[in-house]
């Protein structure tokens, strides 16, 4: 069965990404920003570790439901941040 909570998280994408020290902040199409504190979520250590370079090199995927960087071979998936509740 699809809720409506559901269709929302389906819907919403990013649009911009930029860093303040160790958060990653999201613009998302609905207005919102999510803020993610690399520090505070395990599996985003290959995030945390990357240098400021590597980190300013990001593409958001067509359709904007994930965000990837090329050199560090690894992404997001702007579903998965919104259904985790570590978020500042």
């Amino acid at each position: 069965m699809t809720t409506l909570a559901d269709n929302v998280l389906s819907q919403v994408q990013a649009v911009d990404v930029r860093f303040e020290k160790d958060t990653l902040l999201i613009a998302l199409s609905d207005g919102r920003e999510l803020r993610v504190p690399l520090d505070r979520i395990p599996w985003l250590r290959w995030l945390l570790e990357a240098t400021p370079e590597q980190r300013a090199h990001w593409e958001i995927e067509p359709g904007g439901f994930a965000i990837y960087w090329p050199e560090l071979d690894d992404g997001l998936e702007i579903e998965h941040l919104l259904s985790i509740h570590v978020l500042a």
